[in-house]
């Protein structure tokens, strides 16, 4: 079944049948979160009702923060994963100040079981939620046994004697630890988007590139990058080298911007949707003193990314 997607809290009831549910924010859908989703999609199976997911856009943790909080996955993202797993009714519901005002109760009888008709609810040990955090795993039990549902809490999945986590893969890739945190991810990092078009410095400088605006979207990375990248729905394959953060020599963006050059590529990619994995990450971004020391730079960056994807650097020269 095709997954539906819906976004408000009020309206009728999406699942009259029943449901089983995970609750959770699912930034990245990491191992973790897959583990929850593969029990929410056998239990719904093996009880004839509909699986489903509740999360929350923006994340709540940065809605409530004062300085910009990294994402793993956007909204697009997010809702093909879950379409993957296996869920049919995704509520990823605005999180704004109404509902953080609403009590957990409320969210329990409006949303769980208004919205949804759940039969089970899952979540992650140490679930919060409701104003003020107010709701909590024992609620949810005594809620249920009122209500009709029945609740459930998944144990964290480990890695090496550790639980995965969103923090901890963000706190990966900020440490250019890409492969690590892959494992914990159970698939490269990619980040993907549709290519706009820019001022085409790029290509004035030998270096066309692939531009993805990230928008409010906060990366967890930035700088200069080996990358591989898929066009469309392919895999991520083509070679080639990427940067992500704000173009301070030519200082032509206030919001974050990726920007990929595919190696010995040539094509029309405008409108097109790419997929950027990040293998290496080469430099910081940084700023120089005019575009023929950037160009110097952007051939080294060239060297060092073909070097790192396991391709013969000289090519860069020729």
């Amino acid at each position: 079944m095709t997954l539906r997607l819906h976004r408000d809290v009020d309206g009728a009831c999406l699942t009259p049948q029943g449901s089983v549910v995970a609750i959770g924010a699912f930034d990245g859908l990491h191992l973790g979160h897959q583990a929850i989703l593969a029990e929410v999609r056998q239990r719904a199976a093996d009880k004839g009702l509909a699986p489903a997911v509740i999360t929350f856009d923006p994340l709540p943790r940065a809605f409530f923060s004062k300085e910009p909080v990294a994402r793993l996955s956007g909204v697009r993202e997010k809702a093909e994963g879950m379409a993957a797993a296996g869920i049919v009714e995704l509520l990823s519901l605005r999180f704004d100040e109404a509902l953080t005002k609403m009590s957990a109760e409320d969210f329990v009888r409006q949303v769980i079981v208004g919205r949804l008709a759940a039969r089970e609810v899952w979540v992650g040990e140490d679930f919060r939620f409701g104003h003020r955090r107010g709701g909590d795993f024992a609620l949810l039990q005594s809620m249920g046994a009122e209500l009709g549902f029945t609740a459930h809490a998944v144990a964290p999945v480990l890695v090496d004697g550790e639980r995965v986590s969103s923090s901890k893969v963000r706190t990966l890739l900020a440490e250019s630890r890409f492969a690590d945190a892959g494992v914990l991810l159970g698939r490269p990092f990619v980040i993907d988007g549709h290519v706009e078009h820019g001022k085409q410095l790029g290509r004035e400088l030998g270096y066309p590139t692939a531009n993805v605006h990230l928008r409010d979207r906060v990366s967890p990375i930035q700088g200069i990058f080996a990358v591989r990248i898929g066009i469309g729905d392919g895999p991520c394959s083509w070679p080639g080298v990427a940067s992500l953060g704000f173009r301070p020599t030519v200082n032509e963006v206030s919001e974050p911007l990726l920007e990929a050059h595919l190696f010995d590529f040539s094509g029309d990619l405008y409108g097109q949707r790419i997929g950027v994995e990040f293998v290496r990450k080469l430099r910081d971004e940084e700023k120089f003193d005019g575009l023929d020391a950037l160009t110097a730079q952007m051939r080294q960056d060239e060297r060092a990314a073909r070097q790192a994807l396991g391709m013969n650097p000289i090519l860069a020269d020729a």
